[in-house]
């Protein structure tokens, strides 16, 4: 139960720590200064959700998103929302696909080789099924987690920055609710795909409570350090440059190396959801669905990086309020008796 709550726990980690979350751009996007409130209302919201989402997948024992949706929104309201998860989902894998690109670059080697490096990667991994993708977030997402975790802390000790500072207003505190909204999109997409391979409620509320507490406390932390940064100079496209930019070549190239991970994990999990959704009506294999989408993909790849998640990530965290409250609501409600 524990081990298979902690493979869960990495997927769900997984889907929602990108290219725009790792870089600080998504954090920074929504939070900033007064933000200390909307980051802990955000931590509980996300666990709640989260643990609504495999409920509902667990007892309908899903194998895509559709039923969730339809358990959630009713299936009138639940076709509008599949189309959004869906278009969502793709922009997303885009998104990840000109990141990968975009992190190439940065060591000046040529974009269109970091699109094929994540191309392949991506290949592999669904050439060898769901389990191998639960199998390869148990290895990179602990990776990442701890690397965010000690560069963002080394970065806090060093520049001597204060807590308290989250803490002297809250007047951002509303930002809580489209940054869940935003994030819990591609976990009804990615956790709809799992329900039948979950085998007890212990194994919800493990991967749930941790990986909010998780996510949680990285966003508070890092969002510490991008709001003292603002304060000096202005962030660039990818602010994790300025936090890392002081401690050698080695940091440098370790931290990108984790900024890369968490692209090619969130693409995994991403894709999942499209492929599981499309295979309903299709039934190709996983490959072959993967190689479809991902020939499609490339070419929007080629639109700008940051002009991506500056445009898509807010839209679609507005537009998925509705599903925040459904989930906020569903345990009380008489679906859930």
């Amino acid at each position: 139960m524990v081990r298979a709550g902690m493979k869960n726990m990495f997927l769900i980690t997984g889907a929602v720590m990108g290219a725009g979350y790792a870089s600080g751009r998504e954090i920074w996007q929504f939070f900033g200064a007064g933000s200390g409130l909307a980051i802990l209302l955000f931590t509980g919201f996300f666990i709640l959700c989260t643990i609504t989402i495999l409920n509902i997948s667990y007892k309908l024992q899903s194998t895509n998103y559709v039923p969730v949706l339809h358990q959630l929104t009713g299936k009138k309201l639940a076709v509008v929302y599949d189309y959004l998860i869906f278009i969502y989902l793709f922009c997303v894998t885009v998104v990840m696909i000109a990141g990968s690109g975009a992190t190439f670059e940065s060591f000046g080697i040529p974009f269109w080789w970091g699109t094929i490096f994540i191309f392949a990667g991506l290949m592999i991994i669904f050439s060898k099924g769901i389990g191998e993708l639960l199998n390869i977030n148990q290895l990179l997402m602990p990776l990442l987690i701890i690397a965010l975790f000690v560069i963002l802390l080394v970065f806090i000790k060093g520049e001597e920055i204060s807590f308290q500072s989250n803490w002297d207003s809250q007047d951002n505190w509303t930002a809580a609710f489209p940054f869940t909204a935003l994030n819990i999109l591609p976990l009804i997409a990615v956790l709809g795909a799992i329900g039948n391979r979950i085998k007890s409620k212990g194994e919800i509320y493990i991967a749930s409570i941790s990986s909010g507490l998780i996510l949680g406390f990285i966003t508070f932390i890092y969002n510490t350090s991008l709001t003292e940064l603002a304060k000096q100079v202005e962030l660039p496209a990818i602010p994790l440059y300025l936090i890392i930019n002081n401690y050698g070549q080695v940091v440098i190239v370790v931290m990108m190396l984790m900024l890369w991970l968490a692209i090619y994990t969130t693409a995994a999990a991403t894709l999942l959801g499209m492929i599981t959704r499309v295979n309903k009506k299709y039934g190709f294999s996983l490959l072959k669905m993967a190689t479809i989408m991902l020939v499609i993909m490339l070419p929007f790849s080629l639109i700008s990086f940051t002009q991506l998640v500056a445009f898509i990530y807010p839209l679609y965290g507005i537009l998925n309020l509705y599903i925040l409250v459904k989930l906020l609501l569903y345990p009380i409600g008489k679906d859930n008796r």
